[in-house]
Order: structure tokens, then C-alpha cells, then sequence
């Protein structure tokens, strides 16, 4: 019996990235799994993409 690893993001980041790129009506109908590997890459590379950005404006 394998358990899967915790996810990285919050509930509510997953979300308004969804939300943000535009598929969250698929999470809401299908869940996560739901989603098409092309859009939990976009997500991947949005969520990298915020984390830069907050590091920068830290400097």
C-alpha cells in the first residue's frame, strides 16, 4: 500500500492558479485529477514564476 507525497502548494494557491489560467471549471467538475498534464505543467511553471518574483522584491 503506497501513499502518495503531500503536495508543495496550498489548496488556495492550486486554485487562484486555476483560476488565473483558466481551468478551474474542470477542478470543480473533476477534481484534480481532472486536469491535463499540460495545464498542471502551466501551473508548475506560474507558481516558479511568483516564487522569483517574491524573491527578487526581498532583496
Amino acid at each position: 500500500m503506497s501513499r502518495r507525497k503531500r503536495g508543495m502548494m496550498s489548496e488556495e494557491l492550486k486554485t487562484e492558479l486555476a483560476k488565473e489560467l483558466g481551468f478551474y471549471e474542470t477542478v470543480e467538475r473533476e477534481g484534480w485529477g481532472g486536469i491535463r498534464a499540460k495545464d498542471a505543467g502551466n501551473m508548475v511553471k506560474r507558481a516558479i514564476q511568483l516564487a522569483e518574483e517574491a524573491a527578487r522584491r526581498s532583496e
